[in-house]
């Protein structure tokens, strides 16, 4: 199941929301407040989502000033990925993130809504956190 997230534009340019996407420290700013126990360093970030699970994350490719994919570690309810796709667009930055995910049918139908409101949230708070 993929689920792709509405573009978010962030009146930054794309070296920097690149360098900001590619340290996990500023990822808490972009998640819903269904997430809580936030850890994280540069390279890896942990949390709960309330009532569903613990997940870390890590990064596993980054192309400068294009994308970067965060896979998780350890014991997860399901395999998924998430894609932060990124364009210049005239000064500004085009975001989108992307959820791809391995579920059965009935598993989909649950996580349907909350992985859609974790793409629209996580895009529509990157111009908050480093827009401007």
């Amino acid at each position: 199941m993929i689920i792709e997230g509405k573009s978010a534009i962030i009146t930054t340019d794309i070296q920097s929301v690149y360098s900001f996407l590619t340290n996990f420290n500023n990822y808490q700013k972009l998640m819903p407040e269904q997430i809580t126990n936030w850890n994280s360093d540069e390279n890896s970030c942990s949390f709960t989502i309330q009532g569903m699970a613990d997940i870390s994350l890590v990064f596993s490719e980054s192309i400068p000033h294009s994308s970067i994919k965060l896979i998780p570690q350890g014991k997860v309810p399901f395999n998924f990925e998430l894609t932060l796709e990124l364009e210049e667009n005239g000064g500004n930055t085009s975001a989108k993130v992307i959820v791809d995910a391995s579920l059965n049918p009935m598993m989909a139908m649950m996580a349907k809504r909350p992985m859609e409101n974790l793409v629209n949230v996580m895009a529509g708070n990157i111009n908050d956190a480093i827009g401007r």
